[in-house]
């Protein structure tokens, strides 16, 4: 009897650990959907900003630019599809959101210098803190999946692939500005997908739609 009421009570506490361990992984999760929708829409703000201070001849230089087709994160391997994201595992979708937002921290300086100061965006840095943030939270979350393996994947070792493009960005070239304002954008969307299906998946929905 004692024997069997100290496995019951190894089980219970067993159980109770892992609804713990499961409930921090959500509220961790959680928070990294808020903290890149967040970014999504201040990357979306800063377009309009952008546009709602330039002259109407600058303008039409805007609406001759071709339609975006490449940014530079277009180098890290991701999905292509949403057939392709939704079939993706957990761990691979928190590795190239991993990377995206890493690819972001030292541009997201220029981010903030092309933006009129009089345009309401907040602090400066606010930008590069929040993807400092969230690039700590979705580590975490790696780690936690890792339970403890060695991380096999291959692209963490590769240079980002931001910095040598956007060096002479401080020129004000209108055509880059808005380019690199976009793919923020752009990027951002991703990370917002790619967390949201993981969030998803991690629950064993079926119905994971994007």
């Amino acid at each position: 009897m004692a024997r069997a009421f100290m496995l019951l009570s190894v089980v219970l506490v067993s159980l109770l650990v892992n609804q713990g361990t499961a409930s921090e992984n959500q509220r961790l999760f959680n928070n990294a959907v808020i903290r890149v929708q967040h970014l999504h829409q201040l990357a979306a703000k800063m377009i309009n900003d952008f546009e709602d201070s330039l002259l109407p001849e600058e303008h039409r230089q805007l609406s001759k630019i071709f339609p975006l087709s490449f940014c530079n994160s277009d180098s890290i391997e991701a999905p292509t599809d949403k057939d392709e994201t939704q079939k993706s595992s957990v761990l691979k979708l928190l590795h190239i959101s991993f990377r995206l937002i890493e690819s972001w921290e030292y541009t997201s300086q220029t981010l903030s210098g092309i933006v009129s100061n009089s345009l309401t965006i907040g602090n400066p840095s606010q930008i590069t803190e929040k993807l400092a943030d969230l690039k700590v939270g979705i580590n975490v979350l790696i780690k936690g999946y890792l339970d403890g393996q060695p991380n096999m994947n291959d692209n963490d070792s590769l240079p980002l692939p931001f910095e040598d493009f956007y060096l002479t960005l401080g020129e004000s070239n209108l055509r880059e500005s808005f380019h690199l304002l976009a793919c923020f954008k752009k990027d951002m969307h991703k990370v917002e997908t790619y967390l949201r299906v993981a969030n998803c998946r991690r629950s064993l929905d079926s119905n994971c739609t994007l």
